[in-house]
Formats: C-alpha cells, structure tokens, sequence
C-alpha cells in the first residue's frame, strides 16, 4: 500500500509537498536561531548602550551604589567635560595618538604586503611570523614595550648609548615629551600585522596578467603600483583604514599599561580619561559622558565603513 497521495496526471507526490512555505513550524525554527543572538544583543549591546546614556545625565557617584540616590542632572555632565582644560589635551592626544597610528600602520603594512606578494622561500613563514603582535594580548606587548622603554635597563636606551646616538638615556615613559611617542609606536608595532593580513588578501585579487601586460608596455614598478596596485586595492583600503580607525580610536590597554595617561596628561586620550573619572575619580556620570563621545565618534565612522561596503559590493554588482 502506497502512502503518497495521487494527482489528477496520476504521478505521486509526497505529503509534505502541499505544505505551505513558512507556516507555523518552519516560523517556529527560524525564531529558534534567532533569538539567542538577539538576547545577546539586547543584554550585551543595547543595555549597556543605554544605561551608559542615561547615567551621563545623572549625578552618578560612589554614594550612589549604596543611597541610590543619582538625581538627574541634565547636561551639567557634558558641560563640565567641555570646560575642563584636559578635554582639549585628551581630544589632541586621541587625534594625534589616532592617526599617527594609523598612518604608519597602513604604510608599513602595505609595503610589507606588497614584499610579500612576490614567491620567495619561506614566505609563509615569514608571514607566519608577522602575526605574532597581533596575536598577542596587549596587556603583554604593553609589558614588553615598558621594558624596552625602560630608562634604566631598558634595551633601547642600551642599543642608542651603545650606537653613540645619545650621551644620556631618555626618559621615555616619564617625560612629556616622550610620552605620547612611545605610545604609538608601541600601537603602531601591534596593528601592522592586521594591515598586512588584509592588503595582502586584496593583492591576490589582482589579475597578475595586468601586471605582465604592464611590463611588457614599458611600466616600471613604481607605475605599475600606481596605475594597478593602488586602483584596484581602493576598496580594500578604505576597509582597512575605516576598521583601523574604529580600532585605534578606543586603545585603552596599551596606553594605561605604558603611560597611565601621563605624565602630567601629556598621554592622556579620551579612553584613559574616562576610565580616570569613573574609577580614579568615582565620577560615574562624567566617565560615562566621555564614554558616549567616544561612541558618538566610533558611530560616524563605522557608519561610513558600512557605506564603503554598500559602495565596493556596488561596483563589484555593476561589473559583473
């Protein structure tokens, strides 16, 4: 005896062929899969997200925790961050430390990329290599680099007296001067090998018959970089220059472990600022305000990155 039922041309179909798309089972399942993701984000995005707003507006303290008292105190918050004279100096310090940072990273790490587009032996390796900054935590790359900058034993102190380059060793980490510097080189150290992972993926794309028909026109290799190269990595560069931003513009490790934010704010950037007022200071209130600046900022630039994306599958749609 067959199960499946017969149509009118006499050819069988299965039961469950006459099951309406999307009812109430298959609806069932989908909502299975998606609600924890969405669970995850209303507790560890949206939440947060918002009870940081709200708490800006409040006169957040140490009392609170315990009085539960924190009256709602309008933008007196925002307004005390914006008159206070480190706003200006940690706003400086987060630009300079921001796209100094990332400068350098996206230039070394394209040059690296480009070295190693070309077959050598043990290219991989080398590449394999390269990754080690990234893939360390930042709490032990800034423990390395306090060592390195160390003005007593510190190997690079060590290395320029030994060159002659300085009679004196430097106070990297404890002088104004210096402080911020050696921040981002630090910084800078970490990110290239993200830079490199990247661009050297784009490159690979890269048709390497442009570059034989290029060649065989006369282009040297500087015009070959530049009327190929850089042409059709332009999508792959915004990408990783938008990331590096949003990345970059909320260090916090590095710089706490290196410098603290000083001295005498002379390494002071928005992220270690807010952590002073909310955790040195016990102002929750304002450490918040200045946590909301940051996301305000991150949120342009990340907007942007999502229209870079919309852009490049754009172009890659109309050329195909």
């Amino acid at each position: 005896m067959t199960t499946n039922t017969r149509t009118t041309s006499g050819t069988s179909r299965p039961r469950h062929a006459n099951r309406k798309p999307g009812g109430h089972g298959e609806r069932l399942v989908q909502w299975t899969f998606v609600l924890p993701m969405m669970l995850f984000l209303l507790l560890f995005f949206c939440y947060p997200v918002l009870r940081n707003l709200t708490m800006s507006f409040q006169e957040w303290t140490v009392a609170s925790f315990y009085e539960g008292g924190s009256p709602f105190v309008g933008l007196d918050n925002y307004i005390a961050l914006v008159t206070d004279p480190i706003f200006g100096r940690a706003v400086l310090n987060t630009a300079l430390f921001t796209t100094g940072s990332l400068l350098f990273q996206f230039v070394i790490g394209l040059g690296l990329a480009v070295f190693f587009q070309r077959r050598f032996p043990l290219s991989g390796t080398l590449r394999g290599l390269m990754l080690l900054p990234w893939l360390l935590p930042l709490v032990v790359s800034g423990a390395v680099f306090r060592w390195i900058y160390d003005e007593g034993f510190g190997v690079l102190n060590q290395l320029l007296l030994g060159l002659h380059l300085i009679s004196d060793p430097i106070p990297w980490l404890s002088s104004t001067q210096y402080a911020l510097t050696s921040a981002i080189i630090a910084n800078i150290w970490v990110g290239v090998p993200f830079n490199l992972v990247i661009l050297h993926s784009g490159l690979q794309a890269v048709p390497a018959s442009l570059y034989e028909a290029a060649a065989l026109d006369g282009a040297g290799p500087w015009q070959r970089f530049r009327m190929i190269t850089l042409p059709l990595l332009r999508p792959v560069i915004a990408i990783v220059l938008m990331l590096g931003l949003i990345y970059t513009l909320k260090v916090f490790d590095m710089i706490m472990i290196l410098t603290g934010g000083g001295p005498a704010n002379a390494s002071e950037t928005l992220t270690t600022w807010s952590f002073a007022l909310s955790f040195e200071e016990f102002d929750f209130g304002q450490g918040a305000a200045v946590g909301n600046l940051l996301i305000v900022i991150a949120l342009v630039f990340a907007l942007l990155y999502l229209r870079s994306i919309r852009n490049t599958f754009s172009s890659q749609g109309e050329r195909g």
